[in-house]
């Protein structure tokens, strides 16, 4: 059956006034397919159609990607609601701050902050830069390979004092990094045997997971781990390609204009409690809402040549809700502060960078990663 945007049982998807990319005459199933299949292409093409578009995901969905409509969403808590959108899908982010709404987030995420603020990290970081020392590659390597064990490494040292099983953690967060439907998969045994040695993590007092619930702790594996080990894959193929800013005052713009080109988190969802308007627009109760931090950091009126990777585009001043590669408001991103610190410590163990061969262009998944491997040379 071919694509048909303008067919009689697509229409029914639509929410009055929004234009839809081409879908199939599926009603509010019109562009699952093409979500499953290329969700980047899905999201240019709805892009060209103005600052906000629908699109039929097994229910009306909102698109929008304008600072106006980022603020909006994701400061109005009450309206904008994380239980019964796509996190709720994933059983590894189906829980704990991720899926808790309004009221209960603030209290929630003021318990969990101080484990997280950046002063609470400032002794961690020598450990893992140590950490990370001792598996430093040398010669040729796979960038993405590399950063995927050296963000385990990191995690474990953050939350267990490095001494959760290395093989039994690359197990458990293994699926994140897999094609769909495996992030999606309930896996009841493995979270069982899981939580069991969490638990026991905690019993010896062990690092961040001794001041954390159990959940909490899941949460926090799953959420910083793709996320970080995949921009670090891009940081490093970028300090190689681009020398003059591989150095330790360039690597914080390096860093900052990777997640802007490849924010890992390329889309972000949000259910509709509450019936609102936006710029004209009726959006019914019980719509997915979705910003895209993909489409607004690729916004030419926000980013000045946004195809052209310039970290120094950000000595400057960064537009207020163009800029969300860890979200925003109240609800930002609880491993912020960790995520930056395994950054810069794993880009500084690092002399030159060669790069060999690779393909960076973005493959969407459950996050946003790179398409192809990515071949280095350390030298030095």
């Amino acid at each position: 059956m071919g694509l048909n945007p303008k067919g009689p049982t697509a229409a029914k998807a639509r929410i009055r006034g929004l234009s839809q990319p081409q879908g199939y005459p599926w009603g509010i199933f019109a562009h699952l397919p093409r979500w499953a299949g290329a969700p980047l292409a899905l999201l240019e093409e709805g892009a060209t159609l103005g600052a906000v578009f629908g699109l039929g995901l097994g229910r009306p969905a909102v698109v929008g990607y304008s600072p106006d409509w980022n603020r909006r969403l994701l400061t109005d808590l009450e309206t904008f609601r994380s239980r019964g959108s796509f996190s709720s899908l994933v059983p590894y982010l189906n829980g704990g701050i991720i899926t808790t709404d309004a009221p209960e987030h603030k209290p929630r995420r003021q318990a969990l902050n101080p484990c997280f603020h950046a002063k609470a990290l400032v002794g961690l970081e020598a450990r893992i830069r140590a950490a990370l020392q001792e598996i430093r590659p040398k010669g040729e390597f796979e960038a993405g390979a590399w950063a995927s064990l050296a963000v385990q490494t990191s995690l474990n040292l953050a939350y267990f004092a490095g001494q959760f099983p290395k093989d039994e953690l690359a197990r458990f967060l293994a699926p994140l990094k897999q094609p769909f439907p495996a992030p999606l998969l309930p896996r009841p045994l493995l979270y069982a045997r899981v939580r069991r040695r969490i638990r026991a993590m905690q019993a010896r007092g062990l690092g961040l997971a001794a001041h954390l619930p159990v959940e909490e702790v899941l949460i926090g594996l799953a959420a910083g781990y793709d996320t970080t080990a995949h921009t670090l894959a891009w940081a490093l193929w970028h300090a190689a390609n681009y020398p003059d800013w591989h150095s330790p005052a360039g690597h914080p713009l390096l860093i900052k204009e990777t997640l802007r080109l490849y924010p890992p988190g390329f889309v972000g969802s949000r259910r509709v409690a509450r019936a609102l308007e936006f710029e004209g627009i009726p959006i019914p109760s019980g719509a997915l809402a979705l910003y895209s931090p993909y489409l607004t950091h690729r916004h030419p009126d926000l980013w000045p040549r946004p195809w052209v990777f310039d970290p120094a585009r950000f000595e400057g001043r960064i537009p207020a809700w163009g800029y969300l590669p860890f979200g925003g408001g109240e609800r930002i991103c609880l491993g912020m502060h960790f995520a930056q610190m395994v950054l810069g410590a794993a880009l500084s163990l690092f002399g030159r960078l060669e790069p060999l061969r690779g393909d960076p262009q973005p493959r969407p998944g459950l996050t946003l990663a790179p398409r192809g491997a990515l071949w280095l040379r350390a030298i030095g």
